[in-house]
């Protein structure tokens, strides 16, 4: 019987495993050196908070995978002989395979700074960064995060709920900024803000101080200040998870190279989910995208290839979703951060700064790129549809009741995001 073992048990590769299962009677291995069973990460920030407890994060009772014949080791691989088709893990034990499937994820960058070495500095992307942060909070009354993005803002919103003190920094002009428009970036770091977060614009690290007992002491800023603090939160993004297989003869750049196929370079090898870079991603989308959504999507694509209907990966259109404190986000299509010549963005915000909208289209054909929702929930189906038929902006805004998918009795803003268009667009 044919043996594919996956690296990884995060959306990626449980994704896949599962759909393997559905169309085949291969034997399975998933591989993780994090945890026994795969959990839901995004929901990692409300355990910590005690809205869920850890058990609360498995999608899946422990049966289901003695059921589905998907076996699970725990263990860590240290380095991959690909001519032998043999993993070799750090027990000094070795599993061989007949394909093998790559979803190793990502880890928090750090970029160099000195003090990051320190105790109480630290990232949020695993289950023992999670254990870490409970260890490290435990009498820690000041926090500073540094980077403006999503982990940083679920890190602020975890450490507010300890009554922890956080000072934010980020190198933009307003929160995020290097994917949100100024205006939705300005909104969310206002969000930030009136929920007590110290976030500072413009502002970079210059080094981190304290002592290999005591752990960090302070931080040091590009402008010479000083924020004393006893935990730093790097929140920098995050980079594939793949310096075990740097000296193989994988081919890698940032992450694992894979075709339309997610084929790497060696036959019956294959790489999804964060680690994977597409050579050739396609048009406005990025070459890893480190997103639940599309780890999701390679997964299911990869264990059709696998069971003998080769499919290419075809993302579709870009969507994603997110939570800054109190405001929901949503994204479908294409609303760049700083529009070019063939992008126009209109722009309408409701006057409690909890609600607004962006919508991106074509000046000259008016035809609907994108949009950003905040506060307001949308339907995916609906604005996919849109996306894919070209229709053009009037068209978008004057069926904007169609996607709302807030509840009945919820207030509704069509006519008055309508109505704001249309004065903005006769008068410019």
């Amino acid at each position: 019987m044919e043996h594919i073992v996956i690296i990884g048990n995060g959306i990626a590769g449980i994704t896949c495993a599962r759909h393997i299962r559905k169309n085949a009677d291969a034997k399975i291995t998933v591989v993780s050196a994090e945890s026994e069973y795969f959990f839901s990460r995004t929901a990692l920030m409300y355990v910590y908070m005690g809205h869920m407890k850890w058990d609360h994060l498995k999608p899946y009772e422990d049966w289901f995978w003695e059921k589905n014949r998907i076996e699970l080791k725990k263990a860590l691989v240290d380095n991959i002989n690909f001519e032998e088709k043999t993993l070799h893990f750090s027990s000094n034990e070795k599993m061989n395979y007949d394909k093998l499937v790559l979803a190793t994820g990502s880890v928090y960058n750090k970029f160099g700074w000195k003090g990051q070495e320190l105790k109480g500095v630290q990232g949020l992307v695993s289950k023992q960064d999670l254990e870490l942060l409970e260890e490290n909070t435990r009498d820690c009354n000041k926090a500073v995060i540094i980077g403006g993005g999503l982990i940083g803002v679920e890190l602020a919103e975890m450490l507010k709920t300890r009554n922890i003190d956080v000072t934010f920094l980020i190198r933009e002009k307003a929160f995020w900024h290097n994917v949100l428009p100024l205006q939705d970036a300005k909104l969310i770091s206002d969000q930030i803000r009136s929920h007590g977060v110290d976030l500072r614009h413009e502002t970079e690290i210059d080094k981190i101080t304290g002592d290999q007992k005591k752990g960090v002491t302070a931080v040091f800023t590009n402008s010479g200040e000083e924020i004393k603090c006893q935990l730093v939160g790097l929140c920098t993004g995050v980079r594939p998870n793949i310096d075990f297989l740097k000296n193989s003869r994988l081919e890698t750049d940032k992450g694992i190279l894979v075709d339309e196929f997610l084929q790497t370079n060696i036959k019956e090898v294959y790489a999804i989910g964060d680690c994977a870079q597409l050579k050739q991603p396609a048009s406005n989308r990025k070459p890893i995208e480190a997103v639940w959504y599309t780890g999701r999507m390679m997964g299911e694509t990869l264990a059709q290839t696998l069971t003998g209907n080769t499919i290419k990966y075809k993302p579709g259109n870009w969507f994603n979703s997110a939570k800054f404190f109190d405001i929901e986000y949503q994204t479908y299509g294409q609303v760049s951060a700083k529009p070019g010549q063939n992008e126009k963005q209109f722009h309408w915000q409701h006057k409690d700064k909890t609600k607004a909208i962006t919508i991106a289209f074509e000046p000259t054909s008016k035809k609907f790129l994108g949009i950003n929702t905040f506060g307001i929930r949308m339907r995916h189906p609906i604005f996919n549809r849109w996306l894919n038929e070209e229709q053009k902006i009037d068209h978008v805004l004057a069926n904007l009741k169609q996607a709302n998918f807030d509840p009945e009795f919820y207030t509704s803003y069509e006519k008055e995001i309508f109505k704001s268009f249309k004065e903005n667009l006769q008068n410019p």
